[in-house]
């Protein structure tokens, strides 16, 4: 049963039964272990906690409405006043059927001017809204991109392979803190940034590796970065720290620079 449970365990069902996706038979087979398995509904649990996290992060603003769009630009050409056409008196004796001609002619025109302009009306919305409508695929389609790195990702942080390390800042930096995941299995790693005070202009946050007797340049963690950011993955590192530098980036690290490092040989 332990070797069945640890199958289920990275089978990714857990992921697919939290985000709606699972089959009625696979929803069947994730209650079951959940309700008989503390390892399972204590991974169901972490699992729903790391959604909200990723879902906090990566909210995307919802677009601007088409459809108010096109009420408000209907509604301001409706309140336009179509101009009338004032006849002038006449003293003449104009035989009755001319002056019925002449109306008859005047209205015609007027009408066929009147249809001409909301033709030309309706054709510049229809050219709106199809432009829109093109943008609107286009934003779905970024979206769903997004929805599937995202995704991609949130498997990544709950396999059951990947080791989760904390590094909280030092005196230099108290309110510092990130979190790295580390896969030795798949050999991925990646830092979500949790926390990272604010520095001059003129300073970064660096992030290095120690392998064996020196320290590795991992690269530059961006604050305005909320999601996580992969970072290399080093077969030997033996522990990984942040450091102070000026804008962008020094090639050798030291210990006077560093406000937080972090041991990975206790996992």
């Amino acid at each position: 049963m332990e070797k069945t449970l640890h199958t289920f365990l990275k089978s990714g069902l857990i992921e697919k039964y939290v985000l709606g996706d699972t089959s009625p038979s696979e929803e069947l087979e994730v209650e079951y272990f959940i309700e008989r398995h503390d390892e399972a509904r204590l991974e169901y649990e972490n699992t729903q906690k790391n959604l909200e996290i990723w879902a906090k992060a990566n909210a995307v603003e919802a677009p601007t409405s088409i459809l108010d769009n096109i009420l408000g630009e209907i509604s301001e050409k409706t309140e336009k006043q179509t101009p009338v056409i004032h006849l002038k008196e006449r003293n003449s004796h104009t035989p009755w059927y001319s002056i019925a001609a002449s109306i008859v002619a005047l209205v015609f025109a007027g009408s066929s001017y009147l249809l001409y302009q909301q033709n030309q009306s309706l054709n510049h919305e229809n050219d709106v809204v199809v432009d829109e409508i093109f943008d609107l695929r286009s934003d779905i389609d970024k979206n769903n991109e997004k929805l599937d790195d995202v995704m991609k990702q949130f498997m990544k942080l709950n396999n059951p392979d990947t080791k989760k390390y904390v590094l909280k800042g030092n005196e230099r930096a108290k309110n510092l803190k990130t979190v790295a995941y580390i896969n030795p299995v798949e050999k991925t790693s990646m830092i979500d940034v949790a926390t990272l005070p604010q520095l001059p202009n003129e300073k970064c946050y660096q992030i290095w590796a120690e392998v064996q007797d020196r320290m590795v340049n991992l690269g530059i963690l961006d604050p305005s970065e909320s999601n996580l950011q992969n970072i290399p993955y080093l077969e030997d590192a033996l522990g990984l720290s942040i450091t102070i530098e000026d804008k962008g980036g020094a090639n050798t690290a030291t210990a006077d620079n560093s406000v937080a490092e972090i041991s990975l040989q206790n996992k």
